[in-house]
């Protein structure tokens, strides 16, 4: 077999598995299964993860990395896996992502408000202290 010939995915994957390849903890994992979003299935107290869990999570994460709330994660994912046609999905995921880059926006601007007020206390203070200094040099 080729060296630069791959090999298909796994059809399966455990808690470890995934945990090092998101680069979280079993514990996230068991989070998003907690929250409905993964579901496994049990070998005793083993979980088996399918592609479709791992897709799901590769989701979610996203989702959480973008800002989404919970309930925004969870109505994605489950409008992606309802139908054939993802043009609902698309559309909602669009108007999702227009009200964060909304709120992004807001905060950013709000961080800059913030910031060119700490500069202008922080000339104030500069100014004061300056001409208490020039003050005592003159006694």
């Amino acid at each position: 077999m080729s060296d630069d010939v791959q090999s298909p995915p796994a059809a399966t994957f455990g808690i470890s598995d995934l945990a090092r390849e998101f680069g979280i903890t079993p514990r996230t994992i068991r989070f998003w299964e907690d929250q409905g979003i993964l579901a496994p299935q049990r070998e005793g107290q083993k979980r088996i993860f399918a592609r479709r869990d791992r897709a799901r999570l590769k989701m979610a994460l996203r989702g959480k990395r973008l800002g989404l709330t919970l309930a925004e994660i969870k109505d994605l994912i489950d409008m992606y896996g309802s139908t054939a046609d993802e043009t609902p999905q698309l559309q909602q995921c669009l108007r999702l992502m227009a009200k964060r880059r909304q709120v992004l926006q807001q905060q950013r601007e709000d961080i800059e408000a913030m910031l060119a007020e700490l500069d202008q206390f922080e000339r104030q203070c500069r100014e004061i202290l300056t001409r208490r200094d020039a003050g005592h040099d003159h006694r």
